[in-house]
């Protein structure tokens, strides 16, 4: 299988410049065009997570909105969260 490698130009900061150099000088690239690709590598796979869990949110999201059961009132959970952390607060001072 081979690979169509295409050439572009891209213009980086002096700082993003001076750490591509660094990891080829120290032999963790064998060239900046492996620390790029790596790069983008990365970031593809980040916008790829990202857009999955936007999905998985909107699934969620559907699921809830169809829910027909009653809810649990604010205060009634808000009272619980209270209680909680008033026990989690009393429990450390009794340390």
């Amino acid at each position: 299988m081979s690979t169509v490698i295409e050439k572009i130009s891209i213009a980086l900061p002096r700082q993003m410049v001076a750490e591509v150099k660094g990891a080829v000088e120290t032999g963790e690239y064998a060239s900046s065009s492996e620390v790029i690709r790596d790069a983008l590598r990365d970031w593809a796979l980040k916008r790829s997570l990202q857009k999955q869990g936007v999905e998985q949110l909107r699934q969620l999201w559907q699921a809830a909105r169809q829910d027909t059961r009653p809810g649990v009132p604010a205060d009634d959970v808000l009272d619980r969260l209270e209680r909680k952390y008033q026990a989690m607060t009393d429990a450390s001072g009794r340390k």
